[in-house]
């Protein structure tokens, strides 16, 4: 494995990543050098990555709402997955919570990863006050799990 060294800077990065894409288009044979000398720079990109570059914790319905606009879906799209307009607008809005059946359309449908929304989350509750909505507490999923079982 020659020419292998650590990922220190953003040069060293750049330079890891251009010495790994060849091997996207012509995949090294596996136990082979070049095989091995694959696994060692995905291995210190990762690392490299995983110091520098912290993932963004979304909420599921951030991860949902961003997902929904990288693949060009609108409210619309979620409602026929869903089954209703109306169901759509209170998920999107934080009214009502993602079930379990939902999590599993909505990975079925378009492939969204389900382990992105599971996590709790807070959903708006009515302010009879004012009339308006408010963040309510973080349900866990075992709400969920719970109206999916009964």
């Amino acid at each position: 494995m020659n020419n292998i060294r650590p990922i220190k800077t953003a040069a060293d990065l750049e330079w890891a990543i251009g010495e790994i894409t060849p091997y996207f288009d012509n995949p090294p044979e596996q136990g082979t050098a070049e095989a091995d000398r694959f696994d060692v720079l995905a291995d210190l990109i990762e690392a490299y990555e995983n110091r520098h570059f912290t993932a963004e914790e979304l909420t599921p319905i951030d991860f949902l709402s961003g997902f929904m606009e990288m693949t060009g879906r609108k409210q619309s799209d979620l409602a026929e997955v869903l089954g209703s307009r109306s169901r759509a607008s209170e998920i999107l809005n934080r009214k009502r919570a993602l079930t379990v059946e939902m999590i599993f359309k909505l990975q079925e449908a378009w492939g969204v990863p389900p382990e992105c929304l599971v996590r709790p989350y807070t959903l708006a509750v009515a302010d009879c006050g004012s009339g308006g909505w408010r963040r309510a507490a973080s349900l866990p999923l075992a709400h969920n799990l719970s109206r999916a079982i009964v």
